[in-house]
């Protein structure tokens, strides 16, 4: 048979060749290195056989998506150690995850595990993986998995076969054995577990079976594996860095935010935080003004009703919060309200509550609106993850020939704004339709061709995120790379054929008939509180100089010193520094300290010499000492940086 390889080129094989026959047919090096298989995009073991025709990849350590392999092969020998060490465990499910994987288990009665049990655990894996057991894949008839799995007393292997019956029909299951160890996996896996190079099991946690409270709950073990102990110890410090930099310390420390339990999962604003705020959204701003567009307000309590008509009952009333007022007017006792968990309805009828023309279009429509939605507490993340924010939201309504445009000017907008805040790597997704959407296959198919239309006019890369759209249309997603390494999603683009429709919105065309117009939803920022709270940790809290809520701390010697430290607070005011005056009764080591602590980027130290200069000693946290300096001289050091 012949099989062909990501270059072209073709391969001749013998009948029956698997992917590790393909690899060997290549050259002894790539045999050696061989993890996987990838036929037309789908991983596979090496041990699988070929087809005449197929186009094959050999994976390798240093292909995209082996990490991941390594790590589903690490789960499955955590599961292995822990049931040696704990027989009668349950086993459940042991994915990869972003970072690491985890596996979920039900300890046998009186058995309660601790993070001290890790270690443990840990060593009795690296017994696994230095006898390089092989993994092992047999297909078997579901009856016998099933007779099997209940024979062994693991219910949540039962289930899930239960369900790949019911939900897909499948008539076989596979299942992988390693050392003592098998379990229900659909694979694929590396040949064996000594490709493991680096271990570490991190922490535990409780998990309900399948998210549901009403589950049983389940003891999750985290970990991760690379395939060098090099490559492990780098993430462990990034680990540890990112604690240190965790926004949800920082936040109350440097006085931006805090939360409490009287209002759980939606922060309160502090005055520097506010600030911050501000300065974020004044760049935001600068783009708006630059591209033309509108300012809306909407109001937050809008009628149920509303929400049906959208659509975002059907598809999101699980996370919506419902006002219920203990008086109604008579004329509104059978009405329902809702707090809006989104912005597109009333954007909608604001574009409804005037006539347009052609002419009119596109009109491009930016609300900061706050939307509400609710989050199970354990889900919650400080900033990252709340139950109400607020969205840089726009709806732009254009006609169908517009949407090339409007989408790349969207694209321009957003390189603009991430390279103020110093992300200068974005990558870019194109999400297709979701299994729980609204709309027809054609109009969706001419969506989904509008968006990568407009992004292959700007030679842009992206990735294809298959069924992760909105409910309501396709979207390109934004995704920006932190000071760690992390990726985090910014702002989306989403194309709209749908809440037109349902709100019968129109313009006047050129042919004096009504058209319905085209919805582009799209934000920059996304989340102002989450971006706020990966801003904090991409800088440590060390936000540069334009961006710090405090630019200047004023560290009087002394009382004498206090008139001095005001008049030049002033002056630095009025150059449109933001500065304050440290005026406890404390050394001014201590007022050092705390303003290193409240990283602050300038302290300006006024002792009997600078009083009677006008002026103050300067320490920046980034150059050391840069001596005596005037106000007037400060305030030009720090509006000429980058971005002020």
């Amino acid at each position: 048979m012949t099989v062909k390889l990501p270059d072209g080129s073709p391969l001749e094989l013998g009948d029956g060749a698997t992917g590790a026959d393909a690899a060997a047919a290549i050259g002894p090096g790539l045999a050696r290195a061989a993890l996987a298989i990838r036929v037309a995009g789908e991983e596979r073991d090496l041990a699988a056989p070929l087809t005449d025709g197929e186009e094959i990849e050999i994976v390798t350590a240093r292909s995209e998506g082996a990490l991941d392999l390594i790590r589903h092969d690490a789960a499955h020998v955590m599961a292995t150690a822990v049931c040696e060490l704990w027989p009668g465990t349950k086993v459940s499910i042991g994915p990869p995850i972003e970072g690491g994987f985890y596996y979920d288990f039900e300890f046998p009665e009186g058995v309660s595990i601790s993070d001290a049990d890790l270690e443990r655990i840990e060593e009795r894996m690296l017994e696994h993986i230095k006898a390089d057991e092989s993994f092992e894949r047999t297909d078997i008839p579901v009856d016998e998995a099933l007779e099997r799995f209940r024979g062994e007393d693991q219910p949540y292997k039962v289930e899930l076969i239960e369900d790949l019956i019911s939900n897909e029909g499948v008539e076989t299951v596979s299942l992988y054995r390693n050392g003592p160890f098998t379990d229900l996996c659909r694979g694929p896996h590396a040949p064996s577990t000594g490709r493991i190079e680096a271990v570490k099991l991190s922490s535990l946690a409780g998990a309900y079976w399948r998210g549901d409270e009403t589950r049983q709950m389940l003891t999750r073990i985290y970990g991760t594996a690379f395939f060098s102990k090099k490559d492990l110890k780098q993430h462990l410090e990034r680990i540890e860095l990112a604690k240190a930099n965790d926004h949800r310390r920082l936040g109350p420390e440097l006085g931006l935010f805090t939360f409490r339990d009287e209002s759980p999962g939606m922060p309160f604003w502090l005055p520097q935080g506010t600030v911050l705020l501000r300065l974020v959204r004044e760049k935001v701003d600068e783009q708006l003004r630059k591209r033309a567009y509108v300012e809306v307000k909407t109001p937050e309590v809008m009628d149920v009703d509303l929400w049906h008509r959208s659509g975002h009952y059907e598809n999101y009333r699980e996370n919506m919060y419902f006002a219920e007022p203990v008086e109604r007017d008579r004329d509104e006792e059978d009405r329902r309200f809702a707090l809006k968990p989104m912005n597109c309805p009333g954007a909608c009828l604001v574009f409804d509550s005037s006539r347009h023309s052609y002419r009119d279009l596109p009109l491009r429509m930016a609300e900061y609106g706050h939307v509400s939605r609710f989050e199970r507490a354990g889900v919650l993340h400080g900033l990252l993850r709340v139950r109400a924010f607020t969205q840089d939201d726009a709806h732009v309504y254009c006609t169908p020939e517009q949407i090339e445009a409007e989408v790349i000017d969207i694209c321009e907008a957003i390189d603009e704004l991430y390279a103020t805040f110093g992300f200068e790597d974005v990558k870019l997704e194109l999400s297709t339709r979701p299994e729980k959407s609204i709309g027809e296959d054609a109009v969706w198919e001419a969506a989904e061709a509008a968006l990568a239309s407009a992004l292959a006019k700007q030679d842009r890369e992206y990735q294809l995120n298959p069924g992760d759209g909105a409910f309501y249309g396709p979207k390109i997603d934004f995704h920006v790379t932190d000071a760690l390494g992390r990726s985090w999603q910014l702002g989306t683009c989403q194309l709209d054929f749908q809440m037109p429709e349902r709100f019968d919105l129109s313009y006047q065309g050129a042919d004096n008939a009504n058209h319905r117009p085209v919805m582009i939803h799209r934000a920059l920022l996304g989340s102002m509180e989450r971006f706020i709270g990966i801003l904090i940790e991409h800088h440590a809290g060390r936000f540069p100089d334009w961006l710090a809520p405090v630019q200047a701390a004023i560290l009087p010697v002394a009382d004498r010193h206090l008139d001095a430290a005001r008049k030049l607070l002033g002056q630095l005011e009025a150059a449109g520094v933001r500065g304050r005056v440290d005026e406890r009764a404390e050394s001014v080591g201590r007022k050092i300290r705390d303003a290193e602590l409240s990283k602050v980027p300038y302290m300006l130290i006024v002792g009997d010499r600078e009083a009677e200069s006008g002026g103050g000693s300067v320490r920046s946290h980034d150059a050391g000492d840069l001596g005596e300096m005037s106000a007037a001289d400060l305030a030009a050091r720090i509006t000429s940086g980058p971005e002020a």
